[in-house]
């Protein structure tokens, strides 16, 4: 089961703090981050990658992305 993070309508750092925030609740697992900006995708997607977790997957959804990232 994997935890979401809702960032849709929040503008930087706003969506990088809420998923570095579920990265260290959780530690290690998935998480699905949803964001609706270039920007926000680029810098959650570098957060993440510096924390140690693997960016699964990024997808276009509605007008934003999905993005899956993992650690195992």
């Amino acid at each position: 089961m994997s935890s979401t993070v809702d960032a849709r309508g929040l503008s930087c750092p706003q969506p990088v703090i809420l998923t570095l925030n579920r990265i260290k609740e959780l530690g290690k697992g998935a998480i699905e981050v949803l964001v609706d900006t270039d920007t926000s995708r680029e810098n959650v997607s570098r957060a993440a990658t510096s924390k140690g977790w693997e960016i699964k997957d990024i997808r276009p959804e509605g007008t934003g992305y999905r993005l899956i990232l993992v650690k195992n």
